[in-house]
């Protein structure tokens, strides 16, 4: 069954937030139709990540994925999402010999959202340059949608402890922010927590929703919706402009990036902006829409394997 509607009345200040976040993702562990998805909650670790730019200071709870051994891979998850998109290929690069670390980014997902804050680009990327500092030596990123311009952003701002990107229909590279002013943002917010809006959504980003779309992908496209602060954080980073403009300069590590050939999420116009900035970088997948990371795996893996050989991280 799809996931019930969001309580918008659920505010940052619930005193209870971060006990209530830990017990929904102890429960989509248990419960989630997807078994992939299950096995991903249930990896869930919780970290505090401390930053004086984020919340003062102040650790922010942080769930985090981290599964297995070898080469440190970092995984970047879209706008309104959550880790769980990366079900389908934390697996095969498990197989390939990865150490995987897939956060919710500051803000999305089920991570604390702190009553005071805001919710900007510049505090995602300051959220994920602290989450970095507890982790031994440096990683190689995957970036699916707005994870991309994330992953730019954090390699640029941390240079020496990014070795690689992946990016995935990299969203917000070019273009130029729009902020949503008051009173749009609220309804733009409400508009995205209907039902029927997540489910044309979720359809809309595959090439082929009648073979990937059933009610454990909406599910897990709407489970996020029902966090304490979901829509309040999302009413803050839409006012701020969100990701656009993001991938120039490029960053100096190697990069590659793979692009659906039948995204709708993404349009015509977007992509050629984007080969115009990645060049020979952005390689086109067929049979592919939106989340290549979900419908096209074993390219996913292959494009990782190039831009790291022999699985080095």
């Amino acid at each position: 069954m799809a996931a019930a509607a969001p309580d918008l009345r659920w505010t940052l200040a619930a005193p209870d937030a971060v006990a209530i976040l830990r017990r929904q993702l102890a429960v989509a562990g248990r419960s989630l139709q997807d078994p992939a998805g299950a096995a991903l909650a249930q990896a869930v670790r919780w970290w505090p990540v401390s930053s004086a730019e984020v919340n003062g200071g102040r650790a922010v709870q942080t769930p985090v994925v981290d599964l297995g051994d070898g080469p440190p891979l970092l995984l970047l998850h879209g706008f309104d999402s959550c880790f769980l998109e990366f079900r389908r290929l934390a697996p095969a690069l498990r197989q390939q010999g990865y150490r995987l670390i897939i956060p919710d980014l500051y803000g999305f997902g089920f991570c604390e959202r702190p009553a005071h804050s805001d919710f900007t680009p510049a505090l995602v990327v300051e959220h994920l340059a602290a989450l970095l500092q507890q982790l031994d030596g440096p990683v190689s990123l995957i970036g699916a949608s707005m994870g991309g311009a994330v992953a730019v952003a954090l390699a640029r701002r941390c240079p020496d402890a990014i070795k690689a990107l992946l990016l995935l229909s990299p969203a917000g590279l070019t273009g130029r922010p729009m902020p949503l002013p008051p009173g749009l943002d609220r309804i733009g917010v409400a508009f995205l927590a209907q039902q029927w809006v997540r489910n044309r959504l979720c359809r809309q980003a595959f090439a082929d929703p009648d073979r990937l779309v059933n009610e454990a992908a909406l599910e897990i496209a709407s489970l996020h919706l029902r966090a304490p602060g979901w829509a309040e954080a999302l009413r803050r980073f839409s006012r701020s402009g969100g990701y656009a403009g993001n991938g120039a300069p490029l960053p100096g590590q190697p990069l590659r990036a793979l692009w659906g050939c039948q995204d709708r999420i993404l349009r015509p116009p977007q992509r050629r902006a984007a080969m115009a900035l990645l060049g020979d970088r952005l390689e086109l997948v067929e049979q592919c829409g939106h989340l290549p990371h979900l419908e096209q795996v074993p390219r996913v893996v292959a494009a990782l394997m190039a831009l790291l050989p022999m699985g080095a991280g």
